[in-house]
Formats: structure tokens, C-alpha cells, sequence
């Protein structure tokens, strides 16, 4: 029973806080990363999974952590956005892991596109004022990429050995 709770609710709920804490404030908490980590460890002792699996996912997440510092150390990330990655890695594993990086990376393009359109407009009288939409509107501020790496996992987490192993 526990371990069904955690397969279902809490991927899914961390993932929609990350992509609406980073919409309304450009920012990834740690403990978002954290919970990640620690969520897929309870599980992995609770489901019983093998020494060989549990080295995969965790290559996963090392590699996925590799170069996402690498691009954020050359500015194309942010912090939070490779600490999700690697996190949302490690519960995919590599069996998930390319088709998790590219609906990201199509996800992130699209997004782009939509607030690079999004800055060229007047700022809407409904969204005037919001702190949150300012910020996003600014040209020259980052894009909330979090929202394209969390829709990317929510496409891709249906499919995975955790939801199979649920009876989904």
C-alpha cells in the first residue's frame, strides 16, 4: 500500500511543484531534488530492487548530473533545473531516459519559442502587476526550463517500470 502511494503521488506532485515553483519564482528548491532522492530510495528498498538496477538508475542520475553541470556551469541551465534532471534521472533510469530527453528538449525549444513571443507583446492588464508575469516578461531574464524538464517526466513516467510494476 505504501509503496504504491509513493509510485503514484509523489513523482507526479513533486514534478508539478517544481514546474510551478519555477514558473512563479525562476527558482528549483533543493528539497524538491532531495525528496527525489529520497523518494526513489524508499521506493527501491520497498519494491525489492536488484543490486544491477539500482546501478543503473544511479548511472543514470550521475550521467544526467555530469553534463547538466556542465551546462549550467556554461550558463545555459540553471542550478535547479540540473539538480531536477539528474533527480527525475534516477527515477527513470536509462530505460526512460532518451525519450525523457527528448520530449525535454522539445518541451524546453517549444517553451523558449513561447516566452521569446511572449516578451515581444505588451505585457496583458490581466498579468500587469503579478511579480511572477513581470519577471517573465522582461527581456533578458532566463526561461523557466523546469516547466519543460517536469512536463517532459509527466510524459514519460506512465511508461516507466514504476507505473508497470503498479499495475498501470
Amino acid at each position: 500500500m505504501v509503496m504504491e502511494a509513493v509510485q503514484l503521488t509523489l513523482f507526479p506532485a513533486m514534478m508539478a511543484f517544481a514546474a510551478s515553483s519555477d514558473l512563479l519564482t525562476m527558482t528549483i528548491a533543493n528539497r524538491v531534488s532531495l525528496i527525489l532522492i529520497a523518494g526513489f530510495a524508499l521506493l527501491a528498498l520497498l519494491a525489492g530492487m536488484s543490486g544491477a538496477d539500482l546501478m543503473s538508475h544511479l548511472g543514470a542520475g550521475a550521467a544526467v548530473l555530469v553534463v547538466a553541470f556542465g551546462c549550467f556551469a556554461c550558463g545555459w541551465i540553471g542550478g535547479g533545473d540540473a539538480k531536477l534532471a539528474a533527480a527525475t534521472a534516477l527515477w527513470l533510469g536509462f530505460g526512460s531516459l532518451f525519450d525523457y530527453l527528448v520530449y525535454a528538449s522539445l518541451l524546453g525549444g517549444a517553451l523558449t519559442l513561447l516566452i521569446v513571443q511572449f516578451r515581444t507583446l505588451p505585457l496583458p492588464r490581466l498579468l500587469a502587476g503579478r511579480e511572477w508575469a513581470e519577471r517573465l516578461h522582461r527581456q533578458g531574464a532566463g526561461v523557466p526550463y523546469g516547466v519543460a524538464l517536469a512536463a517532459a517526466a509527466l510524459l514519460v513516467y506512465p511508461q516507466t517500470e514504476w507505473m508497470r510494476a503498479a499495475g498501470f
